[in-house]
């Protein structure tokens, strides 16, 4: 990984020594403005209340309260009143949990930093740190911005805030005599960043970037703003929301009306429907989708993919085909002088001396870098160049060479080198021979020649050289990507390679990689031309790889995918990928080498640029929505018993089966549960085979049966213990007791079983659960307090089986369709 270096932030990067003055550092910061690494907070208790104030719960609670207080109920509005504190408590509370993710990023941000100012250490705040700064950090202690390691010995620092990467990382100082080190960017080896820890050695930081501009402010950022966008699904639980919230108005309706017509009177009735419609509101669905959307882009951001549209967190897990490049995500992105392949007469050191002296030292070309660094420097006094272009395809290079007279050197395509050579017609088609040979085994190569000039008249010399030799450059495959590639093939998912490169260079790049299982199909730009023009669904149907692709051809391939029913992901990295990028499902940028164009319009930008970590993240996404899944199964299995039973029983004339405050208890139990529990699921390891479907939806129709047999199935159970304890005598608070008593340990077996018992989260969950139950109902005067009676000891044993028996049949059969959803 390597990183930018604006000249406008370079300052003293040769001088481990001197810092800033204070006239510049406040110009600076006057240009920069203040190191907040983290997004400033908006107002904690404002935002508080304008989110309790969205629960109905809250408006439930107080309504009920005034109604008891009105009627002379003193007894239960004072408990309802009491009720509000641990709703409004575990409101702040989840507040505050979805948004640990910046929480956390403050915590890892250095309060005070150690700076050289006007030639002395001082202490000052963080903030105040500007772009060319020298900061000094210690062993164990935070680096406040991004910046340049100037000085330091024996550096480790733990980045696993910003990669999730466990193990140190080794660090040296950038020696600024590499002619390499500025013009490719700063090795990240050399670079510290905001957030991270050094963990030995002593370190001087030359600040670079501040504030958003670091890594860490961008994570900050994106975490926020990716909360924001409202997705498909989001859309399809509002429509849900509504049409639930009409049913339930008119169930409560028909409630209301149904008891007043039993000679129940007007609080009754007022009371049935009212506690009926707080059982039956499914506000939990948004709350738990969008905390999920929250953790989401949390959880992405420490797999190195950096969310910018929330969208992803629902998308990326539904992804069937990528559309990746070749350079900089299969491949390391930098190139390796691997092989000198010197003509007869000539030695391998004669030939890089002669590359040395056709490549320009101010070059930024990935070539004339690695020749530059091969051979130390480019050799004697250069009186004029003419540099490459697409027409010459070469680049010469005229000498002094002392008493000799001039010289000149070229380098280029091979067959253009060639052509310029006094080679034999025979010797020359070797040579291309072997140069092609060497262009199908992957690898980039270019051919270099010399011609001594006695008299130079001046103008670009271009005949009468003599050939050197062949330079044979290899962008390697990046390490693990191998694994990565079979991973998502044996997953389903497409992987398609577009690049620029040739043919030849390609197929030898996907063979290497397996795409295809190691005999890739390829076409080239040409080729896909004729068969888009077919319009036809599975045009691309037989390709792994697309060689010679125009950028102008990258939406095409794009939509093309999209019509034969793929949701697809596309990398790209240039202002030419723009559209692709944004016609895609999911456009991914690349953060090391991508333009601010593509990283803007991008929904996931990657901060390695490797496959790897859009594997990882696709099983992240899958993950999350298996989580958001099991999260609303629970939802509906608990709430189904809940709703029905509280319709049906006073439909049939009996008393209410549950006050408010029993409401309160379940929601209690059932809002954190739902929100907390099932986000905790851990990613799985390698991803697995799934259905292909267009469009998948969120629930297959054997889940919904799954989801309506358990729930039907609580509904009977609690029909049942209602009815065995309601007794001759109809004691309905002794009767809700056994309700409330096995809705509990149903709540608490479904949490367990459909976290398949592996989660420390449910285990917390239902201990606390099963504990609320064991502190309310054999306690008689808590058990007054709410209106509920102890039970027997057969009782508690019928109603504890019953609730087992519950959550066994959710464990069982939602288990095996998940099972069957998977492939396993």
């Amino acid at each position: 990984m390597r990183h930018e270096l604006p000249a406008d932030r370079v300052a003293y990067l040769d001088d481990s020594t001197r810092g800033l003055s204070s006239a510049e550092a406040t110009a600076r910061r006057a240009t920069f403005g203040p190191n907040d690494v983290v997004a400033p907070a908006s107002n904690e208790w404002r935002d508080v209340l304008r989110d309790t104030s969205r629960d109905p719960m809250i408006w439930f609670l107080v309504g009920t309260t005034i109604l008891f207080v009105a009627l002379g109920d003193y007894t239960e509005s004072a408990v309802l009143a009491f009720a509000l504190l641990p709703i409004v408590g575990m409101d702040a509370w989840l507040h505050r949990r979805t948004r640990a993710s910046t929480a956390g990023l403050a915590s890892r941000m250095a309060v005070r930093s150690r700076v050289i100012r006007d030639g002395a250490q001082t202490n000052l705040v963080t903030t105040e740190l500007v772009p060319g700064d020298l900061v000094v950090v210690s062993a164990s202690e935070y680096l406040p911005a991004d910046g340049v390691i100037v000085d330091g010995a024996a550096l480790q620092v733990d980045e696993s805030a910003l990669t999730g990467e466990s193990l140190p990382l080794r660090k040296r100082p950038l020696d600024p005599q590499d002619p390499g080190a500025l013009a490719a960017g700063i090795d990240d080896a050399c670079w510290g960043a905001a957030g991270t820890r050094l963990l030995t050695g002593e370190m001087r930081l030359r600040i670079v970037n501040t504030g958003a501009s670091t890594l860490y402010g961008e994570i900050s950022r994106l975490a926020q703003a990716g909360q924001a966008d409202r997705t498909p699904l989001q859309r399809a639980i509002g429509s849900m929301v509504t049409v639930l919230v009409f049913a339930a108005g008119v169930l409560c309706l028909g409630l209301a009306l149904t008891r007043y017509s039993q000679g129940h009177g007007i609080v009754d009735a007022l009371l049935s429907a009212v506690t009926l419609a707080v059982a039956a509101l499914p506000e939990e669905f948004p709350v738990v989708f969008a905390a999920f959307l929250g953790v989401g882009v949390f959880r992405l951001a420490r797999r190195k993919a950096l969310v910018r549209r929330a969208v992803v967190v629902e998308n990326i897990g539904r992804v069937t085909a990528i559309c990746s490049d070749k350079t900089g995500t299969l491949t390391e992105g930098q190139l390796r002088l691997e092989h000198l392949l010197p003509a007869s007469g000539t030695t391998e050191r004669s030939l890089l001396e002669i590359a040395a002296r056709a490549s320009r030292l101010e070059s930024n070309d990935p070539m004339d870098l690695c020749i530059l660094h091969r051979s130390g420097s480019a050799i004697g006094t250069r009186l004029a160049t003419f540099p490459f272009n697409e027409q010459s395809r070469r680049e010469v290079a005229v000498f002094e060479a002392g008493a000799s007279g001039k010289v000149a050197a070229a380098k280029g395509a091979p067959e253009t080198i060639l052509a310029m050579t006094r080679e034999p017609d025979v010797q020359r088609a070797a040579y291309l021979r072997q140069a092609g040979e060497l262009a199908a085994s992957g690898h980039k190569v270019i051919a270099c020649a010399q011609r001594a000039l006695p008299e130079w008249p001046g103008g670009e010399p271009d005949r009468g050289f003599a050939f050197a030799g062949l330079l044979a450059f290899e962008d390697p495959v990046r390490t693990g990507v191998v694994e990565a590639v079979a991973e998502v093939q044996g997953a389903g998912i497409r992987l398609l390679m577009v690049t620029g490169d040739h043919p030849l260079t390609a197929a030898a790049i996907a063979r290497e990689v397996g795409l295809g299982a190691g005999a890739p199909r390829v076409i080239d730009g040409s080729m896909l031309a004729e068969r888009l023009l077919l319009n036809a669904a599975d045009c691309l149907l037989d390709v792994d790889v697309i060689a010679r692709c125009l950028p102008s051809q990258k939406l095409d391939i794009v939509r093309s995918l999209q019509r034969s029913g793929e949701i697809v992901a596309v990398t790209g990295d240039g202002v030419n990928d723009v559209p692709a990028l944004q016609g895609a499902d999911i456009g991914i940028a690349m953060g090391e080498r991508g333009t601010r164009s593509a990283r803007e319009i991008a929904s996931i930008v990657l901060l390695d640029d490797n496959l790897r970590t859009i594997v990882g993240a696709i099983a992240e996404g899958r993950q999350l929505l298996a989580n958001l899944r099991l999260s609303f199964a629970y939802l509906l299995i608990i709430h189904l018993p809940l709703v029905l039973s509280a319709a049906l029983v006073p439909l049939a004339g009996f008393p209410l089966l549950y006050l408010p405050i029993h409401i309160v208890w379940l929601e209690l139990i059932i809002h954190p549960t739902a929100i907390l529990v099932f986000q905790q699921q851990p990613a799985e390891h390698h991803l697995r085979r799934v259905q292909r479907h267009a469009r998948p939806r969120f629930f297959s129709t054997r889940e919904w049966a799954v989801i309506g047999m358990c729930g039907g199935l609580l509904t009977l159970l609690v029909g049942a213990g209602y009815a065995y304890s309601l007794g001759a005598d109809r004691n309905v608070e002794h009767a809700r007791a056994m309700v409330m008593l096995i809705l509990i340990v149903a709540s608490a077996a479904t949490t367990l079983g459909l976290s398949r018992f592996r989660s420390s989260a449910a285990w917390i969950a239902a201990i606390a659960t099963l504990g609320t139950a064991a502190l309310v109902i054999p306690v008689t005067a808590i058990g007054a307090l709410v209106n509920l009676q102890p039970l027997r000891g057969d009782e508690w044993l019928i109603a504890t089986v019953a609730g087992l028996v519950a959550g066994a049949a959710t464990t069982l059969f939602h288990g095996r369709e998940l099972a069957l959803r998977h492939g396993a």
